[in-house]
């Protein structure tokens, strides 16, 4: 898969995982992921995703697995991400 992840991914409320790993994805993670509630797993690692980790992710509450490894995504890991306790 190549280009954006599409901002209508947010309307997949009922996923629980979301394998996009190993592509050529590229452009930042949209915000929209933020509404994925239900996600148990997200990754997105081994892409040319650009910046910044978002704060939204937090907002996954059921996410235990996360892998953001090998993109190209700046700043610091969000605060709000550390909460997370699952």
């Amino acid at each position: 898969l190549t280009g954006p992840i599409p901002s209508e991914i947010g309307a997949l409320t009922s996923l629980t995982g979301l394998g996009l790993q190993d592509n050529a994805l590229s452009g930042p993670i949209p915000s929209e992921i933020g509404a994925l509630t239900s996600l148990t797993g997200l990754y997105l690692d081994n892409n040319d995703l650009t910046g910044p980790i978002l704060p939204e992710i937090a907002a996954l509450t059921s996410l235990t697995d996360l892998y953001l490894h090998e993109n190209s995504l700046t700043g610091p890991i969000p605060s709000e991400i550390a909460a997370l306790t699952s």
